[in-house]
């Protein structure tokens, strides 16, 4: 079937794919309709390119605002028919148990929420909170191999029909390809210096991980303080990889790492598992990340570029692989409706 460049995905991080397949899946696009233009695709690497860093789990470290609550939940419920769609858990993409604790109360709203539909969820009696922890559950939560999932989900994609271009772009208008009628700007922090859209308030929030060898390992654990984020992630079917972080800093650029966070990672994780130490440490790697976070939260909505149409979807932080799909499924929907305004989109 020959291509047409009808739908522009600009962006190949997991908001970027999630909204490919929310296209094919959803709108009913044929996939040989739609182009995914990325200057990093799937199976690179780069400070630039923050998906194959993330830690890799569903996790209630996310704000309480109503937009969240809704992509956190859609999302949640939605991942176990893109994972039967991509192939199943092997992909990269696993349920595993999750224990998370709290120094402060997160409140009623985001507790509430969460009770709606997270699975086998039960709240931790005071009496067995570790020191200084305010509340905790435990659950059962989705875990990702990040740099092998995203490679899943655009292999799915590529194998109905849809098209990948490696490009790098430095005005939004350069997305529109010949017969092109709709772009999906899923560019992350891209969005603060792409031209055509420079929007100053898309800023990173710097992470740093290690990535060491603990097959013994198998469930999640994470601490949420008022001003840091401790957190253990087995990769689903790594080898026996787990991700141990991290940091949250604020517009901070540099994908440098150092020992000595490396080091405050190792104090915290095996203070809140020490039976992460039962086997001898065996360090695979240290990474940074720069999370595509936005003052307002994400943005999603509708502008008009010479008379076609352009879609915004980013600004997710380091919720993307949690959040992403509910983004996308809203930035569909805005499709949809824009389609029924003006039949010829």
């Amino acid at each position: 079937m020959s291509q047409s460049n009808e739908y522009v995905v600009l962006g190949a991080g997991i908001t970027g794919l999630y909204t490919a397949y929310c296209l094919i899946n959803e709108a009913k696009v044929s996939p040989h309709h739609i182009t995914v233009i990325g200057e990093h695709l799937p199976g690179d690497g780069s400070i630039n390119y923050t998906s194959p860093r993330a830690g890799g789990n569903f996790s209630c470290i996310t704000p309480d605002d109503d937009d969240t609550l809704e992509f956190d939940k859609y999302t949640y419920t939605h991942l176990e028919d893109l994972q039967n769609n991509i192939g199943g858990a092997s992909k990269g993409i696993d349920h595993r148990q999750t224990t998370e604790y709290w120094d402060v109360y997160p409140g009623d709203k985001k507790i509430n929420s969460l009770k709606s539909y997270l699975k086998k969820l039960k709240v931790i009696p005071n009496v067995q909170l570790p020191a200084g922890v305010a509340y905790g559950i435990k659950y059962t939560t989705w875990n990702f191999f990040c740099p092998f999932y995203i490679q899943s989900i655009a292999k799915y994609l590529r194998s109905k029909g849809v098209t990948f271009i490696k490009r790098k772009l430095t005005h939004i208008s350069q997305a529109y390809l010949p017969r092109t009628k709709v772009v999906f700007n899923c560019t992350g922090l891209g969005s603060f210096s792409i031209s055509g859209v420079k929007d100053s308030n898309v800023y990173p929030t710097r992470g740093q991980v290690l990535v060491v060898h603990a097959p013994h390992i198998q469930e999640n654990r994470m601490r949420w303080g008022e001003d840091y984020a401790t957190y253990i992630i087995p990769r689903p079917h790594s080898n026996g990889q787990l991700v141990l972080g991290g940091f949250l800093q604020k517009d901070n650029w540099t994908g440098d790492t150092t020992l000595e966070q490396s080091k405050d990672i190792i104090k915290r994780t095996t203070t809140l598992m020490p039976e992460i130490l039962d086997h001898p440490l065996d360090i695979l790697a240290v990474s940074a990340g720069l999370r595509p976070s936005r003052y307002g939260g994400t943005r999603i909505d509708v502008q008009r570029i010479d008379g076609k149409l352009l879609i915004h979807n980013y600004g997710a932080s380091g919720h993307g692989f949690q959040a992403g799909l509910g983004m996308a499924h809203r930035a569909v929907r805005l499709l949809l409706k824009e389609q029924q305004l003006s039949p010829k989109l």
